[in-house]
């Protein structure tokens, strides 16, 4: 809503210069003229008029509307009413009486032969008391939330739109110079209506005019941001959409440094969320990758898209090491889901030939080929993964070409030509441990599946 208010003024003003209907500027002060051979009959009398001079010219606001009430109750069907709702309205701004702005706004727009300029200017005004309205913390859980309230301020804005669209350029005033106020005033609807979509939980109809805002003003962070919560909003949420919605808010030009940062984390949040991955660096990956795509395009292509929980888990459900290797090694899309399926898990009794040992002092590096069969084993002369042992100081006693079998968690792997698995919190089978010299044991074939860590 702070966007909603910042355009606000800047559309307050635009009303201003734009010279739409102004009442004490267009109030004729001689009865109209009546056709040929037929007496002219005044609208109203002197007595009217007069008395609508004297509230017009109140300059206080309390005081005004006093006037106001009393000319409203001598002459209720006045034909002056057109030009006494607009003080009304006017007088309970200042008042911030939002309800009574409402109220007079309403009672204009529904009056006969009210011109385009006029009616925009009600409306404006109406918008305006609305937004104030639910931007009071004194209100946050009753005008802020009143869905009734809402869904007339949301036809409001719209009627707005469109009386705008019917208001004349004022010859004084250049087209661009138009051009620009009226696209000012007609983000300040479209929000407005957006904003109204979302209190009555109309997420459809909020996305439609967050999306006119932006189509106006693509480099808007807060209403990237909202469109983004409308996205989650819907049933069921439509999160790619979402997250390039809110990714593009942290990249808008328009965004603090500190907007910037705290969308941030909230995105990564989200699509952690999504995805329940177990490795962090892989969220940033792809997290960065995200912000660089929806950086350049404000619509996301039907090509991106991130695997859910639901993809990774159905990924892991057969998911060997063998499997891991050839898919990782294939590449392409399906390789994105097995590495985000498969790092960060626990695998056990990796089988594999020893190619290097180097001992350290709180860990062992082992440099292992994967093995499956004995053909394999005897034709190993490259490892393919890099095993840290700890809290196994023996592992440092394993022969190169010796047959070996661990229990690790995947953290990370580097892809062809120099394809490396790399493994973290590694325990070698204690009877693959030597305890004195001897011949290499092969190993048995065996298709180890993936275990997901304890919670």
């Amino acid at each position: 809503m702070n966007r909603i208010q910042r355009v606000a003024g800047l559309a307050m003003i635009a009303a201003l210069s734009l010279n739409l209907g102004a009442a004490s500027a267009t109030l004729a002060q001689t009865p109209a003229a009546a056709p040929a051979g037929q007496e002219a009959k005044p609208q109203y009398t002197m007595a009217e008029y007069n008395s609508y001079q004297a509230a017009a010219a109140e300059r206080s606001p309390a005081q005004q509307v006093k006037a106001l009430d009393d000319f409203a109750a001598k002459y209720p069907n006045s034909a002056l009413m057109i030009y006494v709702y607009p003080l009304y309205y006017q007088a309970y701004s200042q008042l911030k009486n939002y309800q009574k702005v409402i109220e007079y706004a309403d009672k204009l727009v529904a009056l006969d032969k009210v011109d385009a300029g006029a009616r925009y200017q009600a409306l404006y005004a109406r918008a305006f008391a609305y937004n104030a309205i639910v931007a009071d913390p004194a209100q946050a859980k009753t005008g802020a939330t009143d869905a009734a309230l809402a869904k007339s301020a949301m036809a409001a804005a719209v009627a707005g739109l469109k009386a705008l669209d019917e208001v004349k350029k004022p010859d004084a005033m250049t087209d661009d110079a138009f051009a620009t106020q009226k696209k000012q005033i007609q983000i300040y609807f479209n929000g407005t209506a957006a904003q109204a979509a979302m209190v009555q939980k109309d997420n459809a109809s909020a996305i439609q005019y967050y999306k006119a805002v932006l189509a106006l003003n693509p480099d808007d962070a807060i209403t990237s941001y909202r469109l983004g919560l409308a996205y989650m909003a819907m049933t069921p949420p439509q999160q790619m959409d979402a997250f390039w919605s809110i990714a593009r808010a942290v990249t808008a030009k328009g965004a603090t440094q500190a907007q910037s940062t705290k969308v941030k984390d909230y995105l990564r949040k989200l699509i952690v969320n999504y995805q329940q991955a177990a490795c962090d660096n892989l969220t940033d990956a792809e997290l960065n990758e995200l912000l660089q795509l929806a950086s350049s395009s404000p619509t996301r292509p039907d090509s991106y898209k991130l695997p859910s929980a639901d993809d990774l888990t159905a990924a892991r459900k057969d998911m060997t090491m063998r499997s891991v290797i050839d898919e990782l090694k294939a590449g392409g899309d399906k390789a994105k889901v097995t590495w985000l399926s498969a790092c960060g898990l626990e695998f056990p009794e990796v089988p594999g030939k020893v190619i290097e040992v180097t001992p350290g002092t709180d860990a062992v590096q082992l440099k292992v080929a994967f093995v499956t069969s004995e053909a394999e084993f005897d034709a190993a002369t490259t490892p393919n993964l890099d095993v840290k042992v700890v809290g196994q100081p023996d592992a440092a006693k394993l022969e190169k070409d010796s047959a070996v079998h661990f229990t690790g968690t995947l953290v990370a792997f580097d892809p062809d030509p120099a394809f490396m698995l790399h493994w973290d919190k590694a325990k070698v089978k204690e009877e693959d441990l030597p305890k004195e010299k001897g011949p290499a044991k092969k190993p048995a074939p065996r298709r180890p599946a993936a275990k997901k860590p304890a919670p």
